[in-house]
């Protein structure tokens, strides 16, 4: 049943929500519905109806109900509901963005952009760009302040995970490739040419932290240690040099995998259990990520990983339709070009057909 509003005043005193969907099929039918998804949307972003205009703040405001979107009579311009989020200057409805971030946050292994594509009626390109966003917003910021950090009252496991192919599925001259660089670095073969994960899990909260790092050295790996950990808690790690001297500030204890995987309470398999989830995704589902977009990839999964237990789907697609706001990415910060191919005449501010 299509849902009609009177003024704008009307609309934001009233509670629109119907029956949320609950199932991948469910989240179809009732986003199909253009102003039922609209309304969805903005219950999310604005939960205590007050919205106020995304660019200057001001909550003085007129609906126009024929277009699905507000005119500002503070900054005297139009906004809809996804200006300042991951959905801004996209001409894709949000029947079809729904689905999407329903998918992603709810497919275990994830879901690829040629399959999102075939799915949406969608092109590939523009099926990558709307997962792109999606997983810019599904990251965590990590530790901003003590209190965020993990640890504490429970163990945390460190270790680290090299991203890349195998160099006997490489061309015979990419593998000459590697060679002269292997014969100037100290790294062993298998590891050149990798991207290096770094991954904290504190075991009691079963919560993962996990960043993409430049390399392994002692000073890049326990800064990341101090900055996610709080301080004095149990660290378990393997024998990597790069641990050394965590001692000073936590109560760091080390699995010599030379000898043995768990010595009691002290192994990494936590963890690496989430690189296993990590790399099937990755060999699996995306194929081939590209250094440069890796960071996105973790991310997603790390969501998924730390939002498994306790969640339904619908409440998973919930917590990442709540993170949205505030985490714009254009097609050029995507992909470092400098001209945003893809949307050259900006939209979301009432020039666009699509009412949202």
């Amino acid at each position: 049943m299509a849902l009609t509003y009177l003024t704008h005043k009307a609309f934001e005193s009233r509670v629109l929500f119907m029956d949320a969907p609950k199932t991948l099929q469910q989240a179809i039918v009732y986003f199909s519905d253009p102003e039922r998804a609209f309304v969805y949307a903005v219950n999310l972003r604005w939960p205590d109806k007050k919205i106020a205009c995304p660019r200057c703040g001001n909550d003085k405001h007129s609906f126009i109900k024929t277009r699905l979107l507000w005119f500002c009579k503070g900054c005297k311009k139009q906004f809809t509901v996804k200006v300042g989020t991951i959905f801004e200057d996209s001409p894709i409805g949000l029947d079809k963005w729904m689905t999407a971030v329903w998918l992603l946050v709810n497919c275990k292994n994830g879901v690829s952009s040629y399959e999102l594509a075939r799915g949406l009626g969608i092109t590939q390109k523009s099926a990558w760009f709307m997962l792109q966003r999606v997983r810019e917003a599904l990251r965590d910021a990590g530790a901003q302040t003590p209190d965020d950090q993990i640890g504490g009252f429970g163990a945390v496991e460190v270790d680290e995970t090299f991203i890349g192919g195998k160099a006997k599925n490489m061309h015979k001259s990419r593998r000459v490739k590697l060679n002269a660089i292997n014969s100037n670095t100290s790294e062993p073969y298998k590891y050149v040419n990798k991207t290096i994960v770094m991954g904290m899990l504190d075991r009691k909260l079963r919560k993962v932290r996990a960043a993409v790092v430049p390399n392994t050295k002692r000073e890049t790996l326990q800064k990341h240690i101090l900055n996610e950990v709080f301080g004095g808690s149990k660290v378990y790690t393997d024998q990597w040099l790069g641990y050394q001297g965590l001692e000073k500030k936590f109560a760091h204890e080390v699995v010599n995998h030379l000898e043995t995987y768990v010595d009691g309470q002290v192994h990494t398999n936590g963890i690496e259990n989430f690189w296993s989830l990590l790399k099937r995704g990755l060999n699996g589902t995306y194929v081939a990520v590209e250094p440069f977009h890796l960071r996105r990839y973790v991310d997603e999964q790390v969501f998924r990983y730390n939002n498994r237990k306790g969640l339904n789907d619908q409440q998973r697609f919930e917590l990442a339709m709540s993170q949205i706001n505030g985490k714009r990415l254009t097609y050029a910060e995507l992909t470092g070009k400098d001209t945003d191919t893809l949307h050259t005449t900006p939209t979301g501010t009432g020039e666009t057909q699509v009412p949202f």
